[in-house]
């Protein structure tokens, strides 16, 4: 269990809107695979294997790599960098999902531009990240649910009255996102991934001016 400020929860909302606004663009655009949920991935590969569709396997364990290969990226570029860690990963994202829209806008590689897709949604997972481990998941909410679970039988039953609200608020925020991504892919397409890439670009902002205006000593922090 880690802790955080409320700056740091504000960015986690914040991300997880943005990987909910990534993750059904993408879905729509592949007709029902995902850049992000890869549980989801999983299972739809195992069943077209059953069926023999083999395209479908193909797309679902593809995406599972690049989303894979995303995460690997940026914990070696944590490790890598000497200092700003969190802000090399924020950069790393947003130069992935412009990188997608552009070869997207260019005609290059129909498939790519979901594979990046899927890098910059595995990366954005390693935002969070203490002692090796992710401490708050973005693009993911099983987790969170059975978190929040938890925290409101606590409630129910004596405990803490309001810690059930932060994992609620990250669930939020990805599924307010995903109806705005839905909304936003039928109005533009995968053009609509530029909303998302300046979502990212708020973050890096909020990220650097954070780095900037510490809390102050003793300052409330809350625990995901």
């Amino acid at each position: 269990m880690q802790s955080h400020h409320r700056s740091e929860m504000i960015l986690a909302a914040v991300l997880s809107s943005a990987a909910g606004f990534v993750d059904a663009v993408g879905f729509i655009h592949l007709g029902g695979y995902f850049v992000s949920f890869m549980s989801g991935n999983s299972t739809r590969g195992g069943t077209a294997l059953a069926e023999g569709n083999w395209g479908g396997f193909a797309i679902a364990f593809g995406l599972v790599a690049a989303f894979l290969l995303g995460v690997v990226s940026a914990s070696i570029l944590r490790r890598r960098v000497p200092r700003r860690k969190r802000m090399a990963v924020l950069l790393y994202v947003t130069l992935a999902l412009i990188a997608a829209v552009l070869l997207f806008d260019l005609g290059v590689g129909g498939w790519l531009a979901p594979a990046i897709m899927a890098v910059a949604m595995g990366a954005e997972n390693v935002i969070f990240e203490r002692d090796g481990e992710v401490s708050i998941g973005l693009t993911y909410m099983t987790g969170t649910l059975v978190k929040m679970g938890q925290h409101i039988a606590n409630a129910l039953t004596g405990g803490a009255k309001l810690l059930w609200i932060r994992y609620a608020l990250l669930w939020l925020s990805l599924t307010l996102g995903s109806i705005v991504g839905g909304f936003a892919y039928f109005a533009l397409d995968l053009n609509a991934l530029w909303i998302a890439v300046a979502v990212l670009v708020t973050s890096v902002l909020f990220n650097d001016w954070s780095h900037k205006n510490p809390p102050r000593q003793g300052a409330t922090r809350v625990i995901l």
